[in-house]
């Protein structure tokens, strides 16, 4: 992982340049686009604070997008790049579950995906192989509405997790 960006250098990125760092947090175009264009923030905790505002507002639309780059829990990301090597951070944890946690979390997603339509997702960081097995697990429960919200509260979790791992 690289060294955090200082905030006076986000805020003088070319707009190229920051939309690309900003796309690794989430996905979103329209966020990122957002985010781009409030610059300057001047401090972290502004550009968090804006970034978060403009989460809250995230579709269904926009996680599909942003879920087109999300792996599978418990499945190691195969492609390079920025976005690829902060999910296997995330999940680092996965490397220690137990073969009946994996097997376990494997089927969850099957399940997930064919009752939800998209990948099972859930700010890995921080959590054990258990404790996403649970959520996955309570999360089937949902409707479809109900897990929309969570699945977007989730991202919205990442993409300020990643943020604030990406400038000082």
């Amino acid at each position: 992982m690289t060294a955090p960006l200082p905030i006076a250098d986000f805020d003088a990125l070319d707009p190229s340049s920051a939309r690309a760092l900003v796309a690794v947090w989430a996905a979103v175009p329209a966020w990122v686009e957002a985010v781009v264009a409030g610059r300057p923030y001047g401090t972290r905790a502004a550009l968090a604070a804006h970034a978060d505002a403009l989460a809250r507002a995230w579709s269904h639309a926009d996680l599909d997008a942003a879920l087109a780059h999300h792996p599978r829990i418990g499945e190691r990301p195969l492609a390079a790049g920025a976005e690829a090597d902060a999910s296997r951070a995330e999940q680092a944890s996965m490397a220690s579950a137990a073969g009946e946690t994996a097997a376990a979390i494997a089927a969850g997603n099957a399940r997930y995906e064919e009752r939800f339509g998209r990948v099972f997702l859930i700010r890995a960081a921080g959590r054990s192989p258990q404790q996403m097995r649970a959520e996955l697990d309570r999360r089937l429960g949902n409707d479809d509405e109900g897990e929309a919200a969570e699945a977007l509260d989730q991202l919205r979790q990442i993409a300020l997790l990643r943020l604030e791992g990406a400038i000082a």
